[in-house]
C-alpha cells in the first residue's frame, strides 16, 4: 500500500495570475515487524507514473438554456480506456470551463519500506478564470486533481479543492511609482507585494482595490415617502472587503413619517445573460446573508452594523452570469398621529396600542464587494490522502 497525500503551498485562496503550488508526496509505509524477515523485493512497491493537472467545472440549473448538455463530454475526458487513461473529470457533472495541462510528476517511481518522495506541482492559474462559486443558478468550482496508477491496476485520483476569487470592476490599471498605497498597514504582518511568483499586473490590482476600499466617501440618503420624509441614512462607504462590516447610521429627527421598524439585509443578486436565459422574462435569483432588525418606534437615531462573510463571492461578470450585490432595506411605516405616545390620565404607565396601520417600504441599495487579501496560516495548512 502507498499513501499519496497534498498539501498546498500559501493556503487554498488564489486570485487569477498567482503560481499555484501543491506538495505531493507518496509514501510506502514501513513494513511490520512479523514481515521483515521478507526480501527487500518482495516489499517494493512500484508506481507506473503520476501527474497532477487544474480545471475548473461550471454547473448549471434547468433554469438557465444551455446549447449542449451540461456533462463531461468524451472529448473532454478522454477516447481511450477508462482502466488506462487519466480523466481527472470522469464522474463530474457539468462543464469545463478551463483546464491547465497535464504535467508529468514522475514515471517508474520505487519505493522501499518507510521511504517517500515529494513533488512540487506548480501552475500559474488564467487572467481569464472565473471565481469560484457556489450560488443558486450556477457553480463554479476548482479542483487539482493528481492521478497515479500501478501497472496493470486502475487509476486513483486525489482531488484537492482551491478557491478562486477575482477582482472585478476595477478601472483600467496603470501603475506608478509614485502612486501612495491607501489601506491600513499592519507592521507585525508580512508584505503580501513580496510574494514571489506573482505578476506586476496583479500587485497593482491588488493594491489599487485596497485603495478603493480603504476610501471612506460617506453618501447620504432621504429616505422620504408620499406623505414625507421617514429617515435619513448614511453610508461611510461604497466599496467594501470581504470580512469587513458595513457601517451606516438612521436619522429619525424631523421625520414627518414614524418608522416603527427597519430590517437591512446583505443579498446577492445572480443575472443571467441574456442569450443563456431560458424564458424570456425570467426572474433573477437572490441569495439572502447577514440581516440587522432594528425597533426604532420613538428612536431617535440608530446604527446599521453588517458584517460580510468571509466565504461569499465578491462581484464577478462571466459569458453566463453576473453577481452583484446590494442591501436590501424594508421600512415599516405608521400614518398614526402624534397620540400614539400619549399616556392616559391618572396612570403614570404607558400602554402601546393593540393594533397600528402600517404600511412597507422597500429600497435596494447597489454596493461594491472585493476580495480580501489573507494571509495563510502555515500550522493550519490541510492535508489531503488516498491510499493505494
Amino acid at each position: 500500500m502507498i499513501e499519496v497525500s497534498a498539501k498546498l503551498v500559501g493556503g487554498p485562496i488564489y486570485l487569477p495570475g498567482e503560481s499555484i503550488g501543491c506538495c505531493i508526496t507518496f509514501t510506502n509505509p514501513p513494513v511490520p515487524s512479523d514481515t521483515r524477515s521478507r526480501s527487500n523485493k518482495d516489499v517494493l512497491e512500484t508506481l507506473a507514473w503520476a501527474s497532477a493537472q487544474i480545471h475548473c467545472l461550471r454547473s448549471t440549473s434547468d433554469k438557465i438554456n444551455i446549447s449542449t448538455p451540461e456533462a463531461v463530454v468524451p472529448e473532454e475526458v478522454c477516447i481511450s480506456s477508462s482502466e488506462t487513461s487519466f480523466a481527472p473529470c470522469r464522474g463530474d457533472r457539468g462543464k469545463i470551463v478551463l483546464s491547465t495541462k497535464p504535467k508529468i510528476l514522475f514515471c517508474d517511481l520505487r519505493l522501499s519500506p518507510g521511504e517517500s518522495r515529494t513533488y512540487l506541482y506548480t501552475e500559474v492559474l488564467p487572467n481569464q478564470s472565473p471565481p469560484s462559486y457556489r450560488g443558486q443558478l450556477v457553480k463554479y468550482s476548482y479542483k487539482i486533481t493528481v492521478g497515479t496508477q500501478r501497472v496493470n491496476c486502475p487509476i486513483k485520483q486525489l482531488r484537492v479543492p482551491l478557491r478562486v476569487l477575482v477582482i472585478s470592476g476595477t478601472p483600467e490599471i496603470v501603475t506608478s511609482e509614485e502612486s501612495v498605497d491607501l489601506s491600513p498597514s499592519n507592521p507585525f504582518l508580512e508584505d503580501s507585494s513580496e510574494k514571489s511568483g506573482s505578476a506586476p499586473q496583479q500587485h497593482a490590482a491588488i493594491e489599487l482595490m485596497q485603495n478603493i476600499t480603504a476610501r471612506r466617501s460617506p453618501n447620504v440618503y432621504n429616505i422620504t415617502h408620499t406623505n414625507g420624509k421617514v429617515a435619513r441614512f448614511c453610508l461611510f462607504k461604497q466599496a467594501y472587503k470581504l470580512g469587513e462590516d458595513i457601517v451606516g447610521t438612521f436619522d429619525f429627527v424631523g421625520a414627518a413619517v414614524r418608522c416603527v421598524q427597519l430590517t437591512v439585509t446583505l443579498q446577492c443578486e445572480e443575472v443571467i445573460a441574456d442569450a443563456f436565459r431560458a424564458k424570456a422574462k425570467q426572474d433573477r435569483a437572490v441569495i439572502s446573508y447577514s440581516n440587522c432588525h432594528e425597533v426604532c418606534l420613538s428612536v431617535r437615531q440608530c446604527v446599521l452594523n453588517l458584517p460580510i462573510p468571509l466565504h461569499v463571492t465578491p462581484a464577478f461578470d462571466t459569458d453566463v452570469v453576473s453577481l452583484r450585490w446590494r442591501l436590501h432595506f424594508e421600512f415599516v411605516t405608521t400614518d398614526s398621529d402624534s397620540d400614539l405616545f400619549s399616556v392616559e390620565k391618572d396612570s403614570t404607565t404607558w400602554q402601546g396600542p393593540q393594533s397600528l396601520s402600517i404600511e412597507t417600504m422597500i429600497w435596494d441599495l447597489p454596493i461594491q464587494i472585493y476580495p480580501t487579501v489573507l494571509t495563510p496560516d502555515p500550522h493550519s495548512q490541510v492535508k489531503y490522502s488516498i491510499d493505494i
